[in-house]
């Protein structure tokens, strides 16, 4: 968040929504509208700042999909998904990727102003079609390899799409030490990636599920 409120871009190739989504964010007070864009691309162009929240759809020209996710998460934005596509291959594979967050095109304005809210504040939004998703595939996954509480503490954030450097700042320790849980957190799982470790702490239910706000 700066001083003027929340930044927030959007990628979206559907001119009308994308049209909607700008009206939305503009009569929103403490949100600022960045770019506006119907590719990663494009944004990547026109972008003014590199800690916006980006609101993205899947389904578009290029770069797309979890891809895309990625590609707007490693330029240091904080990535909303809204699509229309919006089953548990693509929720999970988003929230993998690094989204903080993820939303059907059928929900109002008012569920996307609080999700942009949440995440321009540093959390997660989990709706409850993704937190369904997210026990689902827990459920599925079987028994969890056994990490300590600060490893736990680790793997979350890093579900939730920290770097190293906020995951120190948020538990106290430093970069260091972080990278030292890390590398046991991947040797005691065998996933060595980030959007691998991602996905594991999803599917065992280790990203944490923030208290979702009443409208």
């Amino acid at each position: 968040m700066t001083d003027k409120g929340i930044i927030v871009g959007v990628i979206e190739d559907h001119p009308l929504y994308r049209s909607a989504l700008a009206q939305l964010l503009e009569a929103t007070p403490g949100i600022t509208l960045d770019a506006l864009a119907d590719s990663v691309t494009q944004f990547a162009a026109r972008r003014t700042h590199a800690d916006s929240v980006v609101i993205l759809d899947l389904r578009l020209p290029g770069v797309r999909d979890s891809a895309a996710v990625m590609e707007v998460v490693a330029m240091g934005h904080k990535v909303l998904v809204v699509s229309a596509y919006a089953g548990p291959s693509e929720v999970l594979g988003a929230m993998a990727a690094g989204a903080r967050g993820f939303l059907s095109k059928d929900v109002d304005g008012d569920e996307i102003l609080r999700a942009v809210h949440l995440i321009g504040a540093g959390e997660s939004y989990v709706s409850p079609m993704l937190a369904s998703f997210m026990l689902n595939a827990a459920r599925q996954a079987g028994p969890m390899i056994e990490l300590s509480g600060r490893e736990r503490e680790v793997l979350s954030l890093v579900a939730s799409g920290e770097r190293d450097q906020d995951i120190a700042a948020q538990l106290a320790i430093s970069i260091r030490t972080v990278r030292s849980y890390l590398d046991r957190i991947r040797d005691k799982t065998g996933q060595r990636r980030r959007s691998e470790l991602t996905r594991y702490a999803i599917e065992k239910g280790v990203l944490a599920i923030p208290a979702r706000q009443s409208a």
